[in-house]
């Protein structure tokens, strides 16, 4: 396959350019929240455990910037702010789907070689 450059940075396969839209600890999980329809920040917060305030915001920024995720602005008072996936971000949904299945399936064969504390 020949390179693809994009941004000023060479990606070498279509999984490692997909992966820079999905990639990280923060962006499907987020991606995942939006599944089901808009969310408002605070709600979205709420939908994604653990991820700090500044987090959100950076990776939210990143998907925006990415076409994965839109911003709407309701202009009325006071203001209300709600995040929804684009096209583009519903598309990355079946593919979310096969790696959470891999992955659960990868957990489930290493969590067999894990013995409980005391165990020895």
């Amino acid at each position: 396959m020949q390179d693809f450059i994009y941004e000023n940075r060479v990606y070498y396969s279509p999984i490692e350019f997909a992966m820079s839209y999905l990639g990280g600890t923060w962006k499907i999980p987020i991606i995942l929240s939006l599944r089901d329809g808009a969310l408002r920040y605070g709600d979205l917060k709420k939908a994604v455990p653990h991820i700090t305030d500044k987090m959100l915001n950076t990776k939210i920024r990143e998907l925006e910037r990415k076409k994965m995720v839109l911003r709407i602005i309701y202009r009325e008072k006071p203001p209300r702010v709600e995040y929804l996936l684009t096209d583009r971000g519903r598309q990355a949904l079946p593919a979310i789907a096969l790696l959470m299945t891999y992955g659960q399936a990868l957990m489930q064969e290493e969590s067999e070689h894990i013995r409980p504390l005391g165990s020895e």
